[in-house]
């Protein structure tokens, strides 16, 4: 087996079992009987506004001893996992039946929060030793029932009254909590490993006799009951419609399990596992057949046309052929200024930069998350490891764009390294930075707090700009290749274009081919980050990804040889926007995605969706842009140096 064999084959291995592979160097932990076990909770989320909220922020029970946030890293904070404590008391193996969480006195206005919390299908999110809860929900699979396992569970829910201009809303205040434990072998009856989580959310219009007490009142809605798979069947919903007395409740039940440790994230990642599993294996032969499609198109321009053009090129002529002087045509006839400098040769330069500085953020994260080193159980690890590499990345963004401006012969270096630091990280902080300031204006738990914001801008200057300045230091120092061919002082006049090879025909052409290529990977992708869903095939998107590099590259070939078969050898920014342009097939497809998929409700979340939408299909741009430039750019140093020039 070859490198490359090799590697596809560790990689489609890491696809198809990642789905059991956990966090390396993350340690279970084991409870004891009767040991207390915390019940947390993150931030309340929402498919329809996309606007997370803290738990707090409506009037839920609060813990006797406060509220007390977790320890987060930056990547939690940038991804609005406000992890906070709960007032539920849990002992591991210990039942409890209609236990009393709390008595709230709702007034008009607490009311309405949860009204437009319910009207908005927020869902609570909770966490027991690091695992989310799930709510089980049962679905018509052909002719059986299948239970589909969804995150959180719904703050309550409406009930249409026909005839009626407002729906009845009502709460969910009562919780019945089924914990499942592993015993490994060989740890004792004292190894008790939390396996499962499971939440079933009901609304009860709780009863008691006589005054209210917290230590001695007996609820008469649930006290009577023995058998706890039956309770609240009396059909009285805990409305939340006017203001009144709401009593919050919960149970606990204890359920050992076959279940491994290591496999307990599965009930999340393999919903219909099998069927999404055939679903990116399509997609992968979808894409393979695109690559096969395209490397038979550049075998063919290589082996038959390259070849037989560089034969009639570099034949000795007969005396006959001097005598008539034989005339040059097709891509040889440019040789003197396909190596001239672009327009705007600094603003090429520092893209080049940026996209060579985004293509290894990228590739080092997908190899990172697909042997299983960015597992959803550390929350906010994809984010932070994605933040950490652009800006170590700086030192290779300043090191090529300084070796591309110098190719040009550029002298304002200092400008070339300041916009390379500045431009296309600054265009993606201001769109953030404006996106922010819409979250804070709903009171968004996704707003960046000011210390986090500061944390960041001092990575980016602190870290990412002298990185950027080291780079270019050794990028301006190194010799340029060498150009196979000597570039003319007079530019050759480009004769007139075909409508095919103008720069918008290039771009539809160029750009559809390597979309094609990810665009069913890529609804997962956008399920994953609006439909809150968890992303774990990561070795399959490594797998995408590579098919993704070689169809850009083969596909700028195609274009490029095609643009200089007919004299015109402006193939700089054409080589960046011929793959390139795939990035607006993505921004087009995710607009798509939301008038089909999504049914996001009001202006502030809209604008979120299409800002960060914009933010991807930016970075897409770049990513994809600068292997179109890499593969023009090689293939024209590989033609033209094995040409003779007269």
């Amino acid at each position: 087996m070859t490198s490359l064999g090799a590697f596809v084959f560790f990689v489609a291995a890491a696809a198809t079992c990642g789905s059991a592979f956990y966090l390396p160097g993350v340690a279970p932990k084991e409870y004891v009987q009767g040991e207390k076990v915390s019940i947390k909770v993150n931030s309340l989320t929402s498919t329809k506004t996309q606007i997370p909220f803290e738990y707090y922020k409506l009037p839920f029970c609060k813990p006797e001893a406060g509220i007390v946030n977790a320890a987060e890293n930056l990547g939690e904070v940038l991804t609005a996992n406000m992890i906070e404590n709960t007032g539920f008391e849990i002992e591991m193996g210990v039942k409890k039946v209609c236990k009393v969480l709390c008595r709230k006195q709702f007034n008009a206005k607490m009311v309405n929060k949860f009204v437009r919390r319910i009207e908005n299908e927020y869902v609570v999110n909770l966490l027991v030793d690091n695992l989310p809860a799930a709510t089980e929900v049962q679905i018509q699979d052909g002719g059986g029932i299948l239970p589909v396992y969804e995150h959180g569970y719904p703050i309550g829910g409406a009930i249409i009254s026909p005839g009626k201009k407002k729906n009845t809303h009502f709460l969910n205040n009562h919780l019945r909590m089924t914990i499942k434990w592993h015993q490994p072998e060989g740890m004792g009856k004292e190894g008790h490993r939390i396996v499962g989580f499971l939440v079933e959310p009901f609304s009860v219009k709780h009863t008691y006799k006589g005054k209210w007490s917290d230590k001695t009142t007996d609820l008469t809605s649930c006290s009577q009951l023995s058998d706890v798979k039956h309770v609240y069947d009396q059909g009285y919903p805990q409305r939340i419609d006017q203001a009144g007395e709401v009593i919050f409740t919960y149970d606990v039940l204890w359920e050992q399990s076959d279940v491994r440790w290591a496999s307990r994230w599965d009930v999340y990642l393999s919903m219909n596992n099998r069927v999404d599993d055939d679903i990116h294996w399509f997609s992968i032969i979808n894409s393979l057949l695109i690559v096969l499609f395209l490397t038979g198109m550049v075998a063919m321009i290589m082996m038959r046309t390259l070849h037989r053009d560089l034969t009639r090129y570099n034949r000795i002529p007969t005396d006959e052929e001097k005598a008539e002087e034989r005339e040059e045509s097709g891509w040889k006839l440019v040789h003197g200024d396909v190596f001239r400098p672009p327009a705007y040769p600094m603003l090429f330069s520092v893209t080049i930069g940026t996209g060579i500085q985004v293509f290894l953020m990228m590739i080092i994260t997908l190899v990172f998350a697909a042997v299983g080193f960015l597992s959803p159980a550390n929350r906010g690890s994809l984010m932070i490891a994605l933040l950490i590499l652009f800006v170590l990345m700086g030192v290779f963004a300043g090191y090529h764009a300084a070796r591309t401006y110098k190719m040009f012969n550029g002298k304002q270096w200092q400008r070339c390294t300041l916009a390379t630091a500045f431009l296309y990280p600054g265009i993606i902080f201001a769109i953030i930075f404006i996106l922010d300031l819409i979250e804070w204006g709903e009171g968004s738990a996704k707003a960046i707090p000011f210390g986090s914001l500061c944390a960041v801008i001092a990575l980016w200057f602190g870290v990412s700009v002298p990185l950027t300045f080291l780079g270019a230091y050794f990028g301006y120092r190194k010799d340029v290749d060498k150009q196979p061919v000597q570039t003319q002082d007079i530019p050759r006049q480009i004769p007139e274009q075909p409508w095919y090879l103008s720069t918008m025909a290039v771009m539809v052409v160029g750009g559809i081919l390597p979309f094609g290529a990810v665009f069913v990977e890529l609804f997962f992708i956008l399920s994953s980050l609006w439909l809150d869903q968890y992303y774990y095939v990561f070795g399959f998107l490594l797998l995408v990804v590579l098919i993704l590099i070689v169809t850009c590259a083969e596909m700028t070939i195609v274009l490029t040889y095609f643009q200089l078969c007919a004299e015109d050898y402006r193939w700089w920014w054409k080589s960046v926007v011929t793959s390139g342009s795939s990035a607006f097939y993505l921004f087009a497809y995710s607009a798509f995605y939301y008038t089909t998929r999504l049914h996001i409700v009001g202006f502030g979340a809209g604008f979120l969706y299409f800002g960060y939408m914009a933010i991807f299909s930016l970075l897409f741009f770049l990513f994809t842009g600068v292997i179109g430039y890499i593969s023009a750019y090689w293939f024209n140093m590989k033609i033209y140096s094995a040409v003779k020039v007269d």
